[in-house]
């Protein structure tokens, strides 16, 4: 009998590894083609199927996109990039490719990532950075930077083709696909891939309508600014060096780093919780660090368009009377009515720019420009005290959620 069962049982063996060697070959062929994530896709049919609110593994997305495409005009930063400016710029930029590889929930070290990786996989002649005081640092963003994802050189299609086949064996991925097949996977808005990388405004609006309204968004994400632990000394390191790196693989390359606009109220924080003397001089480092590059023959600028300017201080729908703002879609994140603001600052264009919106930081201006926020600041206290009394009563209730 034992002799009977062995030959039995090994059938039994390979039967059921034969079984689910074929299962998983079905299923990561099934999510490799659907794609429900568009892990993989450029310049395809895929890009504008309406898709759910939420984006996920955006990043994988964009970083194929962008050894795809190959853009000569590239955005990098987080969320508050990714929503504000338009990859459709191309009266600033005549005869050049432009991609928005901002990602929702990425850290200073996860945009330094993604802009090597712009700077390997691509000839990128113009590089625009967003950046904020309390997430420069080191600290681990929501992004989801994998290995493999960034890793350049001519195999680089080979190896992502590999990670999506593993990816796709995921069972979160496959649900999706199906529910991408039965139709139950929401159809919202599309792809930022459709907008070369900006996200769809639709996304925004119904995430802001899920939350309860821009009213409603405001205490959350006027915490969540304030909670971040920037700027750090390491992260600063960290970032020269990368600006150096990026200096270095071209010749030609613009690198603008501006310090986003967000609301009047978010600067108001970092003054309450006594971080304002480090954000001086975190503005003030990054001052000197574009000067000493442009002396190295680096094309290198910074702008801030932060602090307590006609822009950043709208009212807001507690206090304007309105339910919705016209710069604003909360406390953190601007319209691109305002990003095109941003760009044609930097770069000129038909937008039409307040005098008190992008000052450009060198040695010679931090010091006068810093003497004018604090005065602008003290403006704001005293024509807001709603505002004022806002942000103090927000420091003193535990943190909220949108």
């Amino acid at each position: 009998m034992d002799n009977l069962a062995q030959p039995q049982a090994r059938s039994y063996v390979a039967l059921f590894c034969a079984s689910a060697a074929a299962a998983l070959v079905i299923v990561a062929t099934l999510n490799y083609l659907v794609d429900p994530y568009l892990l993989h896709q450029w310049d395809s049919p895929l890009l504008q199927r309406l898709r759910p609110t939420h984006e996920k593994l955006s990043v994988w997305g964009k970083t194929y996109a962008v050894a795809r495409y190959r853009p000569a005009v590239v955005y990098i930063g987080n969320s508050r990039t990714e929503m504000g400016l338009s990859a459709e710029a191309h009266e600033l930029f005549p005869g050049m490719s432009v991609f928005n590889s901002a990602v929702s929930g990425a850290s200073i070290g996860d945009a330094m990532q993604l802009a090597r990786h712009a700077a390997r996989v691509s000839r990128v002649d113009t590089m625009i950075w967003g950046i904020d005081a309390p997430s420069f640092s080191m600290e681990q963003g929501s992004a989801g930077i994998e290995p493999g994802l960034l890793e350049a050189g001519p195999a680089f299609f080979a190896r992502r083709a590999l990670l999506n086949i593993k990816r796709g064996l995921t069972l979160d991925m496959t649900q999706d696909t199906l529910r991408l097949l039965n139709g139950s996977y929401g159809q919202v808005c599309r792809s930022s891939l459709a907008l070369y990388g900006q996200r769809d405004q639709r996304c925004v609006s119904d995430r802001i309508h899920g939350w309860g309204g821009t009213a409603k968004a405001m205490i959350p994400r006027l915490q969540e600014f304030g909670a971040g632990v920037g700027p750090t000394p390491e992260a600063l390191q960290t970032f020269d060096a990368t600006v150096d790196e990026l200096c270095r693989s071209s010749s030609r390359l613009r690198l603008r780093l501006y310090i986003n606009p967000t609301h009047a109220m978010t600067m108001d924080v970092l003054h309450r919780r006594h971080r304002w003397a480090d954000m001086e001089r975190w503005q003030g480092d990054l001052a000197a660090l574009a000067e000493r590059y442009r002396q190295q023959g680096c094309n290198v600028r910074v702008y801030d368009f932060s602090g307590f300017n006609s822009i950043t201080s709208e009212a807001i729908p507690q206090f304007g009377g309105t339910r919705e703002m016209r710069y604003y879609w909360e406390a953190s994140h601007y319209r691109d009515n305002v990003g095109r603001m941003i760009l044609a600052r930097l770069f000129g264009g038909e937008a039409a720019v307040p005098d008190d919106f992008g000052i450009e930081l060198t040695p010679h201006t931090i010091a006068a420009h810093h003497q004018a926020m604090r005065a602008a600041r003290d403006r704001y206290h005293a024509s807001h005290p709603e505002e004022t009394a806002f942000v103090q009563h927000l420091l003193t209730i535990p943190r909220q959620e949108p």
